[in-house]
């Protein structure tokens, strides 16, 4: 039985982050309740066997489950999750993982990166919209924390009423970093600075591999022990790049796998805590917020409203290839962006609507393994 105070988590998508996730969830006793759902029961059996005897040699006692579950069959995902009842669920499934193009030798990943992240986005937001209708049809009222490129992927789906109720990764991924850096220029214990950050994904992505903003438009207050402190932009971005500049790729999971943690324990415990969070109730990019049972409150710095922290996560936005989100959920990609997709891949996608994007991840799956086939080795 699902209590109160040890709600039911249900993890989807059987990858390393998925697989981080549930150990790092184990370490806790509000989080200890957890069911593994993926294609391949029997991997995921394994791999709660594997997180439950880990926690066992730490002292830790957990109940896991696992189930089968293939979420291109909407009605059979939501019969499932009708029986299994899960309080709150984790989406850690894409179509392809944004990493896949990290292995492409670097001169060439470099080329390709310049597409930024909006135009793969079907490829993310597929089985998404799957998983979202799957929870509807269940009656469940399950709430969702989706890790696939939540900062594009709620917004579209908001258009129509099945937004995640939140995202992980992303904005949050670099609040650490910069907090650190804001201290060492302060002078200050890293303890008592406190960061509220509002940007989008192109922002999280880009100051870490460059130590500058690039084209992205951010929001950044800074305070220590409560007052405002002024901190040169250009020198804390510039420590990402150097004294700070962390691993990134698979080993970097481990930080996304966190940022879920405090999100998921934060719900599960009704915490209140603090966190940053791409894409909370299906808004575009990520924001400060308090994390509560039923998801996340928006907690922006003093003097700046929604409308203008949304403002910016839009502009942020075109720098990552999504010109646009229609009030239907069409998703229009920026034409720089697009002709390096198209010249490198030869895909040609400067829009799509919702209920194609199983077509256009078929058809960018094809391309790409054309493309990356050619520098196998």
């Amino acid at each position: 039985m699902t209590t109160p105070d040890k709600p039911l988590i249900m993890l989807v998508g059987m990858g390393d982050l998925s697989a981080r996730v549930l150990t790092l969830l184990l370490g806790h006793d509000a989080t200890s309740r957890v069911v593994l759902a993926g294609r391949d029961a029997e991997t995921a059996r394994r791999r709660g066997n594997l997180a439950l005897f880990t926690a066992a040699n730490l002292g830790r006692h957990a109940d896991i489950r696992s189930v089968g579950l293939d979420l291109r069959n909407v009605a059979a995902t939501a019969e499932t999750l009708a029986r299994v009842r899960p309080d709150i669920i984790f989406m850690g499934a894409s179509l392809q993982s944004w990493r896949v193009i990290t292995q492409l030798p670097k001169p060439v990943f470099d080329e390709l990166d310049e597409a930024q992240l909006g135009p793969w986005l079907p490829m993310h937001l597929t089985l998404n919209h799957l998983l979202m209708r799957a929870v509807r049809d269940s009656g469940t009222g399950a709430r969702v924390v989706n890790a696939a490129f939540p900062d594009a992927v709620g917004p579209v789906l908001d258009k129509v009423g099945l937004a995640p109720t939140v995202g992980i990764g992303n904005v949050a991924n670099i609040v650490p970093a910069l907090t650190h850096g804001a201290a060492h220029l302060l002078g200050a214990p890293v303890e008592e600075v406190e960061l509220r950050l509002v940007a989008q994904h192109y922002f999280s992505h880009y100051v870490p591999r460059f130590g500058d903003a690039g084209e992205g438009a951010y929001h950044l207050d800074v305070r220590v022990a409560g007052a405002p402190a002024a901190v040169d932009h250009h020198r804390l971005f510039a420590q990402l790049d150097n004294r700070l500049k962390r691993l990134g790729g698979i080993d970097g999971q481990l930080l996304t796998a966190s940022s879920a943690v405090r999100v998921l324990h934060g719900m599960a415990a009704d915490s209140g805590v603090r966190a940053h969070t791409p894409a909370p109730g299906g808004l575009p990019g990520g924001y400060p917020v308090r994390i509560r049972r039923d998801g996340a409150e928006l907690d922006l710095p003093e003097g700046l409203t929604v409308e203008r922290a949304v403002r910016i996560n839009e502009d942020c936005q075109r720098a990552d290839g999504i010109e646009r989100i229609d009030d239907d959920a069409t998703v229009h990609f920026t034409e720089r962006e697009s002709a390096v997709m198209n010249r490198l891949l030869g895909y040609d996608c400067t829009s799509v609507k919702l209920g194609d994007c199983p077509h256009w991840a078929d058809e960018l799956a094809r391309k790409y393994g054309e493309f990356a086939a050619r520098f196998d080795t």
